[in-house]
């Protein structure tokens, strides 16, 4: 799938300026994540259990 074709979105937590944010797009397969001011650049995918490895880990820490 193409990053043109993913559905991103910003979380509710960022703000109305639009700096310093990441876009998150969900897949059947993915979570990706790419850097909201440079959207050309490549995203970030981890599969969706790893994607949740990583925010239990982040939400214990």
């Amino acid at each position: 799938m193409s990053t043109t074709e993913l559905a991103w979105f910003k979380s509710s937590y960022s703000g109305s300026s639009g700096d310093d944010c990441v876009e998150v797009a969900i897949t059947e397969q993915a979570v990706c994540v790419r850097d909201s001011k440079d959207v050309m650049r490549p995203h970030f995918a981890a599969s969706r259990d790893e994607w949740s490895r990583f925010v239990g880990f982040v939400t214990d820490v």
